[in-house]
């Protein structure tokens, strides 16, 4: 954990965090050749959006090392395995400036809950215009995204205690709510038929409203920030 517990709660750490795991979730997309170039402009393009505020601080060269590549793999991104090779270096690039800010737990477990429950939000998109494709992916993202969540409430709980304060319990049934949501995802991937891509799909909107609200809240109350001291 880094010595001012603040930038674990900062916003545009929590940001550049979520983009290095999206940003990775592509790279692994693209490597494995599942889907056509459009999901690495959608999601890398996000991925580039939410970094901004990391982008442009003093002395993020690490950062803006990441998005160069980001920058590089869209226009490569008709070539799968370079595009993936990018992206791989770009997420890294990213992961490291966050870990310089915050650390690098509370990064890892950040991008690992937001970057699997986005990844498996947006991807599914793909799976709705064709039910047939493979779903051990949507599987492993969601399963990442379980790990991440889990590990998130480790990391508090190992670095800086349990959370405390006023908003504790909307903490705990946020995470859970988060968790139950992704399971819901597994089993709805089940089942062969379209109504399971389309339910799953359904179900990780839910979630990353619910972990977004998680790791931003579970950070807050962690250092007693404004209304959660």
């Amino acid at each position: 954990m880094p010595s001012d517990l603040t930038t674990i709660a900062d916003p545009a750490f929590i940001l550049l965090a979520w983009s290095a795991g999206l940003v990775l979730v592509v790279s692994f997309v693209s490597f494995a050749r599942i889907v056509g170039p459009g999901f690495t402009w959608l999601a890398a393009g996000f991925s580039l959006l939410i970094a901004l505020p990391a982008l442009f601080a003093v002395g993020a060269w690490w950062a803006r090392a990441g998005g160069l590549a980001v920058v590089l793999a869209l226009v490569w991104a008709r070539n799968h395995a370079f595009a993936g090779l990018l992206m791989l270096v770009g997420g890294l690039a990213l992961a490291v400036e966050g870990s310089l800010l915050a650390g690098s737990l509370p990064t890892a477990s950040a991008a690992l809950a937001l970057g699997g429950v986005t990844g498996e939000m947006a991807l599914g998109h793909w799976y709705l215009v064709d039910p047939r494709l493979p779903r051990w992916a949507l599987n492993g993202l969601a399963a990442t995204a379980i790990i991440g969540l889990i590990g998130d409430s480790l990391v508090l709980w190992l670095g800086v205690g349990f959370p405390s304060g006023g908003g504790q319990l909307a903490y705990w049934v946020l995470g859970a709510t988060s968790i139950l949501l992704m399971a819901g995802v597994l089993g709805s991937l089940r089942y062969p038929a379209y109504s399971g891509v389309m339910a799953a799909t359904g179900l990780s909107y839910l979630a990353v409203l619910t972990t977004l609200g998680v790791v931003f809240l579970g950070r807050a109350l962690a250092i007693g920030l404004g209304p959660f001291a």
